[in-house]
């Protein structure tokens, strides 16, 4: 993560550089963060060029919806959340911008389905 972008960075006990905001939901809810529990936008579409290039998608148009929405689900429901009785989900950036739109589109079928 990029300091003068993002401002302070915040470490995981495992290593992971992350946005200072989870380090604050850490001492907040007294559970230590860890690497997996954090994902950027980054990381989401890496996944999707991987997979992808996998062959995952058998030849179809990928496309944000339902592709990259079903990544940001999978990753929320994932077995790192099993055991938990909430989860803490913080869509960054400005509202208007549409770089959170699949993610706020990923909420909604969540909370649709």
């Amino acid at each position: 993560m990029n300091p003068h972008e993002h401002g302070e960075v915040y470490v995981t006990d495992d290593g992971a550089e992350t946005d200072l905001d989870l380090g604050h939901y850490e001492r907040f809810t007294g559970v230590a963060a860890y690497k997996f529990d954090s994902i950027t936008t980054g990381a989401i579409y890496s996944k999707l060029l991987k997979d992808e290039r996998l062959g995952n998608y058998a030849g179809v148009t990928v496309q944000v919806i339902p592709h990259v929405t079903n990544i940001i689900k999978d990753f929320i429901l994932s077995k790192n959340t099993k055991g938990f009785d909430f989860i803490i989900c913080e869509i960054g950036g400005t509202v208007g911008d549409i770089e959170g739109l699949p993610f706020f589109e990923a909420i909604r079928q969540l909370v649709t389905n």
